[in-house]
């Protein structure tokens, strides 16, 4: 046998893949993430909700009529009408490059954020229930029975300015979470689930603090209307920008209910049960932590959080009186907000400014461009419904599905052993 048939070849086969570069990981994080899903959420919104604005309008109509004639004019009619809408909604929202001056061109922004404040609080107090595995679904009442307590306060008890702020912010606070631990105690004594018991809560407040406004302690003196009496001015908030801006103290406290809840949740040992209740309670409860306990502590600040929201509109907003209308869909809404900003409170607190700018820019785009406000509702309902499918939205934009990695192209060595 020869030298080269003697020894038998041998290969040596090694798969190694290839380290992926600091931009290429920064990308597949940003790609399989959550945030990117809020993100072209909203985006998908916008371009359906252009779609509405084009087959809406009088303009595109009627260019449609003669299209196969002259097709340039329905594409220009289209773009005028969706271009000049969500101008419109920039311009009433953000910046007006119509208005004289810088101090009065940012005057959209003071609205946006003033609309936002109630919806950032409201919808800090709704996510923290996510967080334990609760849905809290009763921001209507909570916020009524925090007005109905805290206003009271501010109109009916006298007390040096600052105190008396100070008192009808922390009886509304109080408010909230009593209502919202009713909730909470339920679920934790009985079982009872937290939808039913909210939804049942909410018509309670409002028939509660709709008798109280008409025979109770609410009612204004010598008037038949169901109003409250108009808040002292030693409860008001301040105004933050002077009183050419309705931008007030509110939205300091919505900062610090963000830094609170956020702290909370991240760095605090309480907010290490509630997470760990939210992402499994039968675990948690075989790790030592008392579940219905958290679910009482839960309720109560997430009912806080948004008794803060009620408070706000009392001391900041309808400073003149309130009725049972007080919550404006903002209960509901904050469920939204809560859902867009991944129940995170920084997320929660830019989706809060961005359905600030939807409620501020809305009434710009009907009243400049003669856009239903419905649509801004529609666009508001898309949002949720794209969220809620994270595989639609990945799909349609081709993002690789959430927790997979890039396939690694195998890196083949042969070694030959000498023959």
């Amino acid at each position: 046998m020869s030298a080269t048939q003697g020894h038998p070849t041998e290969a040596v086969t090694k798969t190694r893949p290839p380290e992926q570069s600091r931009w290429d990981r920064a990308f597949r994080e940003i790609t399989t993430g959550n945030a990117i899903i809020s993100v072209l959420a909203v985006v998908l919104a916008l371009l359906v909700g252009a779609v509405m604005i084009a087959f809406t309008n009088k303009d595109v109509q009627a260019a449609s009529g003669y299209f196969f004639s002259r097709p340039t004019d329905l594409l220009g009619a289209i773009w005028n009408a969706v271009a000049g809408a969500y101008s419109a909604l920039f311009q009433g929202s953000v910046y007006n490059f119509r208005r004289p001056s810088f101090a009065a061109g940012i005057k959209p922004l003071t609205e946006t954020l003033t609309f936002a404040t109630p919806l950032i609080m409201a919808g800090l107090g709704v996510a923290l229930g996510f967080r334990v595995g609760m849905f809290n679904i009763g921001g209507r009442g909570q916020m009524l029975i925090a007005a109905a307590l805290g206003g009271w306060v501010g109109f009916a008890v006298d007390l040096p300015y600052g105190l008396h702020m100070v008192a009808a912010l922390v009886a509304g606070i109080l408010g909230g979470a009593l209502w919202g631990g009713i909730v909470g105690l339920l679920k934790a004594r009985t079982g009872a689930h937290e939808v039913i018991t909210t939804i049942m809560l909410n018509y309670v407040a409002f028939y509660l603090v709709s008798y109280l406004l008409r025979d109770g302690f609410l009612k204004t003196p010598g008037s038949n209307n169901p109003k409250s009496p108009a808040t002292q001015a030693t409860a008001v908030f301040p105004d933050l920008l002077g009183p050419t801006y309705s931008l007030h103290f509110g939205f300091i406290l919505a900062i610090v209910a963000t830094i609170f809840t956020w702290w909370l949740l991240s760095r605090s040992n309480l907010g290490f049960q509630f997470r760990a209740v939210g992402l499994n309670p039968h675990a948690a409860r075989v790790a030592g932590i008392s579940v219905k306990r958290i679910y009482v502590y839960a309720m109560l600040l997430s009912g806080g959080l948004i008794g803060l929201a009620g408070i706000n509109q009392v001391l900041g907003t309808t400073t003149s009186g309130f009725g049972a209308g007080l919550d404006s869909g903002i209960g509901f809404d904050a469920i939204t907000v809560a859902l867009l900003g991944r129940s995170k409170p920084w997320g929660v607190f830019a989706a809060g400014i961005l359905f600030g700018a939807f409620k501020a820019g809305g009434f710009s785009m009907q009243a400049a461009e003669g856009v239903p406000i419905d649509i801004v509702l529609v666009v508001q309902s898309l949002i949720v419904l794209f969220i809620a499918a994270p595989p639609l939205v990945r799909a349609i934009f081709r993002l690789p599905a959430a927790g997979t990695t890039r396939r690694a192209l195998p890196n083949v060595t042969q070694e030959v052993a000498a023959k």
